[in-house]
């Protein structure tokens, strides 16, 4: 785990990762965009799921569930990897701790995948697994952020630092 942790924490792997969780969100926003639907991920009332569902068209629940399965797959591993990447590196002493809920999201998020899939074909009774895995991810997910945004801030106020020495 700890060459793995490092392995993410460079800056070519952090840009790498960075990249591909950027274009896999530009996906999502162009398939939901041509084919007009919303996605059900941060969706975890059983019953708001199964009426946005419902309301769906055929082919739009299969490209939903088509999108899931591929770029949905996809993107926990390129957002948790930047996340994990950031956490390590400008956290030296905890970045390990700090970049658990990084690593945490990437199960949570599939699990919630596959729950949207069967959603999405139909099998309703998925519903109450998706409630306890979105809200699990989403906080995941948002802790991880939340960690990003402070590695992030402590990486611009090092190059400022470095600056002002420099001059």
């Amino acid at each position: 785990m700890v060459r793995l942790f490092n392995f993410l924490s460079q800056t070519k792997t952090l840009w790498v990762t960075f990249t591909a969780a950027l274009i896999l969100t530009l996906c999502f926003g162009l398939i939901m965009h041509i084919w007009e639907f919303g996605i059900i991920d941060e969706m975890y009332a059983p019953e708001k799921i199964i009426a946005h569902i419902e309301a769906m068209t055929p082919l739009q629940r299969r490209v939903h569930a088509v999108m899931t399965g591929t770029i949905d797959v996809l993107y926990p591993f390129a957002y948790g990897s930047f996340f994990i990447g950031m956490a390590k590196r400008y956290f030296v002493k905890y970045g390990t701790w700090l970049a658990l809920p990084s690593l945490l999201v990437i199960p949570a998020d599939l699990a919630e995948g596959i729950t949207q899939i069967f959603l999405l074909n139909g099998h309703y009774d998925f519903a109450d697994l998706k409630a306890i895995f979105t809200p699990l991810k989403l906080g995941l997910y948002f802790a991880g952020v939340a960690i990003t945004i402070l590695a992030i801030l402590r990486a611009i106020y090092g190059y400022m630092s470095e600056k002002k020495r420099q001059s």
